[in-house]
């Protein structure tokens, strides 16, 4: 429970730097960023967010193991944050893979001027942008990246909150072998 409060706070710190960071002067005024950032940036917070919240459950019911309204609530929650942080690790992995693949260009397209480069990380000659080109590339890859590692982790670990919250209902095939008191 308290490794989801952690890893939660973290991807939530990580999502808001970088849509401060990155994503506000990619989108620009004109919003001609893609929607592959902004939804993986939306998915890490929200993960986040219900990693925090599982985390919370999963202490309550460490608690009171005599509560099956918790363990149902744990399983509900739990099985949900598995599945939004499996979706917000492949959201952030397509998110690093595009801007990869593509060298950052996807990431200066808000840029006004007109000669933008085929390397995200070369300067612009012009001062058209209202972001720093050369850094907004690394910026992103280096805060997508461990937002990755943390929403593979709430994954895993909302996994096996569900499979506890399983066992403690004497549902599926690991019910009969571990008791309560194993777990």
């Amino acid at each position: 429970g308290l490794a989801l409060i952690v890893l939660g706070h973290g991807s939530l710190v990580l999502g808001a730097i970088v849509h401060g960071s990155v994503l506000r002067h990619v989108a620009g005024a004109r919003r001609t960023g893609t929607p592959e950032y902004a939804v993986a940036n939306v998915g890490s917070v929200c993960s986040g967010l219900l990693s925090i919240a599982a985390g919370i459950v999963a202490i309550l019911v460490s608690h009171n193991l005599s509560r099956a309204a918790l363990h149902w609530a744990l399983l509900s929650v739990s099985l949900l944050n598995c599945l939004l942080s499996t979706a917000c690790s492949v959201g952030l992995a397509l998110a690093v893979a595009l801007t990869v693949h593509s060298r950052g260009t996807h990431l200066v397209r808000g840029c006004n001027s007109s000669a933008l480069p085929l390397d995200a990380r070369t300067a612009i000659a012009t001062n058209d942008c209202p972001f720093n080109t050369t850094r907004i590339y690394d910026t992103a890859l280096a805060l997508w990246i461990p937002s990755l590692l943390l929403a593979a982790a709430e994954a895993v670990l909302s996994g096996r909150s569900c499979l506890v919250a399983l066992i403690f209902q004497g549902i599926g095939p690991c019910a009969r072998s571990h008791g309560k008191d194993q777990v």
